[in-house]
């Protein structure tokens, strides 16, 4: 099925049962097992739906991978470099068995800071050391990156294109254009079911809302 210009980018965070605490707030973005693999079917065979994994949880490897796999979908996993091997986190074995079955590894940092509230030193590891990281593991340059907590600014915008940076994604949700340098997307969350992924895969927001995010997305351009 294809739709001419615009995609819907979805955005996992974690599947099951949790192998670590959760941080503040981190709970309503992980979905059960039944709602992923729900997501999964309604999306096969739809090629305006890019599918993304944030903070690299041992998830995306043990569950998302081989049900993404049966269903002949890829994916986009954007892991945390300074995190690799703690609990509940993917290792660096796990990231290359990602590249194997044909998935794309990308940057979401070093150790999942806020990027609005972030020193000098500490964006020099979250964009360059992490890149740096990540393309000596995968083998491959690594230029993209979703911004963690989807929390951006003009300044934000201005490091990562300082940094090189081909693509970012945000979290502002709604469709995205497909070339455009700044992605929206939309975050799985815990309560999500048939009437949810039918809403956000056919866009049906209401003018209101559609103008709401419009706005948003304006203002964290432009705020500093």
């Amino acid at each position: 099925m294809t739709r001419v210009g615009r995609v819907i980018n979805l955005t996992v965070h974690g599947i099951g049962p949790a192998e670590r605490e959760f941080d503040p707030g981190e709970d309503r973005t992980w979905v059960n097992i039944a709602q992923f693999e729900q997501v999964l079917d309604a999306v096969v065979g739809r090629d305006d739906v890019r599918i993304t994994f944030d903070d690299g949880n041992s998830s995306d490897v043990r569950i998302a991978l081989p049900r993404l796999l049966d269903r002949g979908l890829t994916a986009e996993f954007f892991v945390l470099a300074g995190e690799f091997g703690k609990p509940g986190r993917v290792t660096e074995d796990d990231v290359r068995s990602l590249l194997k079955a044909g998935m794309r590894v990308s940057s979401h940092g070093w150790a999942h800071r806020d990027w609005r509230q972030i020193d000098d030193k500490q964006a020099e590891e979250e964009l360059t050391g992490a890149h740096q990281a990540l393309s000596e593991l995968t083998g491959q340059p690594v230029s993209r990156v979703a911004i963690p907590f989807g929390s951006y600014d003009r300044h934000v915008l201005r490091r990562l294109r300082q940094a090189g940076v081909t693509l970012a994604y945000t979290c502002d949700g709604g469709k995205a254009t497909p070339g455009s340098w700044l992605q929206a997307r939309t975050s799985l969350v815990c309560d999500l079911d048939a009437n949810w992924i039918r809403r956000v895969l056919d866009d049906t927001a209401s003018p209101a809302l559609r103008a709401r995010r419009l706005v948003a997305r304006t203002v964290k351009r432009v705020r500093g």
